[in-house]
């Protein structure tokens, strides 16, 4: 009995090795090979070069090369006396810088804010750079201890210092207490919810759907319409919340609803397998979604939830309907200045408001993308 080869073809010399890759010698050569390596590319570069500079052109003349960088009264603003067509009135911006950043914050009380400001700004930074050993230590610090200081320090009534009624509140510190203290309270809250709606018990998950689907059913402005004028009307005569606080609370429970449905989002694209093994390791189900579920999920809808943050954040604008000025609302106000009244004020306000919200909202947006990166080199 004879056996024969399968049939097959064996190769018998090497393959011819592969041209390497191309390496960009230079700048040109990305411009050339990115942008104009056809007739269409070409064409759209140049309609996007030209576009661009027609409205960068103007902003840069009017933000800087026609502005007025100095001056003490509106006549300074006029082209009348500057002899020529005039920018952004920066002067006006310096006249009410103060009322901006600190409402009608006591000025003799100004030093509270300013360290809150450092003091945040002293937790936050180690928090962000990842090479900072203690993250612990400083996660505790800056979400659990600087809450609590600050509130003592800007409202004051306790170790001395004199009581300053958040209606004295406004501009940016408004703006950064609102938005600062809406993600920190409605990122738990809307966790707790994710994990509600998704939970096997069927009074938890009704609870979470509901509350859920009504939050996120009304406008934002019925909310704080509801929490500074009929929440009070449900409340014993003899309770009184700050209307600040009742702003807050409103700003919180708005936001968990939509951080909710973004964390459920990534809970639902984690596989079987990881609860499963999970489980067949014996953790309990807090464990298992502290140690293995929870910190995969959030790690994939990072551009959600940034992008929740950057929404609260110019949201809080509409906090002026209820009375309460913030950064925007600080601006307005500012308007009615009359020693001010020039035609380029209201555009030199906007412009100024809109740099900060812009710088604000990037920044978050850059860092964002910085821990997509880490944790997907990982």
């Amino acid at each position: 009995m004879t056996t024969t080869a399968p049939s097959g073809f064996v190769r018998d010399e090497m393959i011819a090795p592969a041209e390497p890759p191309h390496v960009r010698a230079s700048m040109l050569g990305w411009i050339g090979e990115r942008l104009f390596n056809s007739f269409g590319n070409a064409t759209l570069t140049v309609l996007g070069i030209v576009g661009l500079a027609a409205l960068a052109w103007p902003t840069l003349r009017f933000l800087l090369l026609d502005a007025v960088w100095r001056g003490t009264e509106r006549t300074d603003c006029l082209a009348e006396t500057v002899g020529h067509d005039v920018g952004a009135c920066w002067p006006f911006i310096w006249a009410k810088f103060d009322q901006l950043m600190y409402g009608f914050y006591p000025a003799s009380e100004r030093w509270r804010p300013n360290l809150v400001y450092g003091f945040g700004a002293l937790l936050l930074a180690p928090l962000l750079v990842p090479r900072v050993p203690h993250k612990t230590l400083n996660a505790v610090l800056f979400f659990g201890v600087f809450p609590l200081v600050a509130g003592v320090l800007l409202v004051g009534g306790v170790f001395g210092l004199p009581e300053v009624e958040t209606r004295l509140w406004g501009g940016l510190l408004v703006t950064l207490v609102i938005s600062f203290t809406g993600i920190v309270g409605s990122l738990p809250l809307g966790i707790l919810l994710a994990l509600g709606r998704r939970s096997d018990l069927p009074v938890v998950r009704s609870a979470s759907v509901v509350f859920i689907e009504f939050w996120r059913g009304v406008p934002l402005i019925t909310v704080l319409f509801f929490a500074t004028y009929m929440l009070p009307l449900f409340l014993p005569g003899n309770w009184k919340i700050d209307g600040l606080l009742r702003v807050l609370i409103g700003v919180i429970l708005f936001s968990a609803a939509y951080l909710a449905e973004v964390v459920r989002a990534g809970l639902q694209a984690i596989p079987r397998g990881q609860f499963e093994g999970a489980m067949a390791l014996g953790l309990g189900y807090w464990r298992m979604m502290g140690l293995i579920i929870l910190p995969q999920a959030l790690r994939l809808v990072i551009p959600g939830l940034v992008n929740s943050f950057i929404a609260l954040f110019k949201d809080t604008t509409l906090v002026l309907i209820v009375a309460i000025f913030d950064l925007l609302g600080q601006l307005r106000a500012s308007f009615s200045d009359p020693n001010w009244a020039t035609p380029a004020t209201l555009f030199t306000g906007f412009a100024f408001a809109g740099i900060i919200y812009f710088v604000v909202s990037f920044a978050m947006s850059r860092y964002a993308m910085f821990t997509e990166q880490r944790l997907r080199a990982r």
